[in-house]
């Protein structure tokens, strides 16, 4: 153990060192208080031997000085005379761990020494302890804190209406509706509207309910993008595998979703790109609640409630034959259409000014109102994005600005857009058939990749509507982008 031996008394501290060094302890002698201070803030002392009168800083003070580190671990005992035991007394109120009387019994110091070297044994097997245990319930409850913390955040405007922003009529029946679907767990529910008008939340609120009780159910909550996932893989990111399934399977296996969401619900965003071949595997899901995992012969029964999501004209598809009818009819049982937020303008500014008092408290700046001039710039700005442009354009001015009121100079960006809006359709009247091929040749991947561009910048980024304008699906624009090649990066759109 590495103690620190304090005294002036030159010939009593090179005694009571030898002995210490007999014992196998490692001792750092010091004439004064002071010096012992300095040396002590340095060093790393489980063990503090001073005499209590000494020159410059008492052993007392010294004393009071390590205790007021409290973040090391240190037993002092000091030494004193017989005639200076008011004093040991008022040491040992201070935080002292035991006195010696002088001429110091070697015996003593012996059992002193030893006593405390098992106490700051039990210290430090105490500290490893509870950094093991702090260690593992921190790794043990990492993911469900993450996960409560999303949830949470998510769902901290679903406990009431005016929480998740319901400000027009159109929003307050869709949200009672999906209260009602919450009751009847075997209804599917077909959620239509365009991109960013609050899909996930109306799913969330079918399988939260009314929020009046638990503020979160056991009940899973799964989501799946059929648009950001492959035919192949989202068979057996839906249905899961067994092993030896196909090259590159796991040698155990793999759940899918419809497990992970089993007593709960599955979301699944972007239904209409779910390729032709597989709807009829989730149409068996919905109707027999039944399932074959990718490459096995087993039968698993579901408990799960399907919600699908699209911002696609599903109608349109199955005349299409992209998409098939009896399925377009099963997921129809309930129905809700979201408009879109320009078609409900009065949601705007209570939606503007909730956003951005909340982003403002997060920022710590100091957004109260919108001035009038700024509402007539998001009035009158067509919001493609819908709910969730407004959103991150609020929270965008949070971060960007600091100002008591939303003035029109923070919303520049949309006042430019919103001319460009009104800018005159200037449509391409030449027809295929009027197009001719230059003789000098056509660089169709240069001239594809500006066209998909143009289309991003005019929906703002909004890739789903930038589809939609291109009259392609969305996939197709994805794979499109990850090709991206030519002189027109795409990569920051």
């Amino acid at each position: 153990m590495n103690i620190l031996l304090v005294d002036d008394d030159a010939g009593s501290r090179a005694g009571v060192a030898k002995f210490l060094l007999k014992l196998g302890h490692q001792v750092t002698e010091c004439q004064d208080g002071e010096e012992a201070l300095a040396a002590y803030i340095d060093g790393d002392f489980p063990m503090v031997l001073s005499d209590i009168k000494m020159p410059k800083l008492s052993g007392l003070e010294l004393l009071r000085c390590i205790s007021a580190l409290q973040n090391k671990k240190t037993d002092v005992v000091l030494f004193t005379g017989q005639g200076d035991m008011g004093t040991a007394i008022e040491a040992l109120r201070a935080g002292a761990y035991d006195y010696l009387l002088k001429p110091i019994n070697v015996k003593e110091l012996a059992v002193i020494t030893e006593r405390i070297a098992e106490h700051q044994s039990l210290l430090r097997e105490n500290k490893v302890l509870t950094e093991r245990f702090s260690d593992e319930v921190r790794a043990a409850t990492e993911d469900t804190r993450q996960e409560l913390s999303r949830l949470k955040k998510k769902l901290s405007q679903i406990n009431g209406l005016d929480n998740i922003g319901i400000f027009s009529d159109k929003m307050e029946d869709i949200v009672k509706q999906a209260r009602k679907y919450h009751g009847n767990r075997s209804i599917p529910v077909l959620i239509e509207g365009e991109t960013g008008v609050g899909k996930e939340i109306i799913s969330r609120i079918i399988h939260y309910g009314d929020m009046s009780g638990e503020i979160l159910q056991q009940a899973p909550f799964v989501d799946i993008n059929c648009a950001a996932i492959t035919g192949n893989l989202f068979e057996s990111e839906l249905f899961g595998y067994d092993p030896g399934a196909f090259t590159g399977s796991l040698t155990k296996g793999q759940k899918g979703k419809l497990d992970l969401a089993q007593g709960g619900t599955l979301l699944l965003d972007e239904v209409g790109e779910i390729p032709l071949e597989l709807q009829g595997k989730l149409l068996r899901v919905i109707q027999e609640k039944e399932f074959y995992r990718v490459g096995g012969l087993k039968k698993f029964k579901t408990d799960v409630r399907i919600i699908c999501a699209t911002n696609a004209n599903l109608e349109q598809r199955v005349e299409q034959g992209t998409f098939r009818r009896d399925l377009y009819f099963r997921l129809k049982v309930g129905h809700l259409l979201i408009p879109p937020l320009r078609q409900r303008r009065s949601d705007i500014i209570p939606l503007a000014e909730m956003f951005l008092h909340q982003f403002a408290g997060q920022k710590i700046n100091r957004f109260q109102r919108i001035s009038e001039s700024a509402a007539k710039i998001l009035m009158g700005y067509e919001w493609p994005g819908n709910v969730r442009e407004l959103r991150n354009t609020m929270e965008w001015v949070a971060f960007m600005h600091d100002d008591a009121e939303l003035k029109p100079e923070h919303l520049e960006h949309l006042r430019k857009m919103t001319q460009v809006q009104h800018m005159p359709d200037n449509t391409v009247n030449l027809s295929p058939e009027q197009f001719i091929l230059p003789a000098s040749g056509f660089d169709l991947e240069e001239y594809t990749n500006r066209i998909i561009h143009q289309a991003l910048e005019a929906c703002h980024g909004n890739k789903t509507a930038a589809a939609m304008r291109l009259g392609i699906s969305r996939r197709s624009l994805y794979t499109r982008l990850e090709r991206k090649k030519g002189p027109v990066s795409l990569e920051l759109l």
